[in-house]
């Protein structure tokens, strides 16, 4: 009885190895940068997965007197104050998309609890590590200096758009008026 499972077993195995016959070989497996998939007026951006503790629809928020025009409010989220910036606004720009429409991007890195309004969001992105560009043409020049280069799929750039970066900049912290 107990040579008729081992036959079985080895069976199992050798179909296991022809089904694997179409995979790469060892050593020629494409290697994935994976990011979360937003836009910004038009423009395609990634985030590093790293840089973003969740996703959220943009809650309803309290306007704080005396702050820039692009620090949108205050919301309660989970019992932990949010504060809500507006990405476009940051840069000087407006979007067309009604709020209720928009997403938020939540950092959460060290002392940094923030939510970053977008667009919208396009889910996981996963793109070949040798598509990368260190160029990301077609962004606006605001937003320059917080890209990290692009990957390139159907015709559309997306740039790599750094959150640790932009909670870094002294002009991001000082949202007071």
């Amino acid at each position: 009885m107990a040579a008729k499972g081992f036959i079985k077993l080895l069976e199992i195995a050798e179909r296991s190895k022809q089904r694997t016959l179409g995979l790469p070989a060892d050593g020629q497996a494409v290697e994935y940068w994976s990011g979360i998939g937003f836009t910004l007026d038009g423009q395609y951006f990634l985030a590093a997965m790293g840089e973003v503790s969740e996703v959220l629809a943009v809650p309803r928020y309290t306007h704080v007197p005396g702050v820039k025009p692009w620090m949108k409010g205050i919301a309660n989220v989970r019992g932990r104050l949010l504060p809500i910036m507006d990405m476009l606004g940051y840069f000087n720009r407006a979007s067309s998309l009604q709020e209720h429409r928009r997403r938020l991007l939540v950092i959460d890195q060290g002392d940094i609890f923030s939510g970053l309004v977008v667009d919208e969001i396009l889910g996981m992105q996963h793109f070949p590590v040798q598509d990368y560009s260190p160029e990301a043409l077609h962004v606006h020049a605001e937003l320059r200096p917080f890209v990290q280069g692009a990957f390139r799929r159907e015709d559309k750039d997306w740039a790599i758009f750094s959150l640790a970066r932009l909670v870094e900049d002294p002009q991001f912290l000082q949202a007071s008026a």
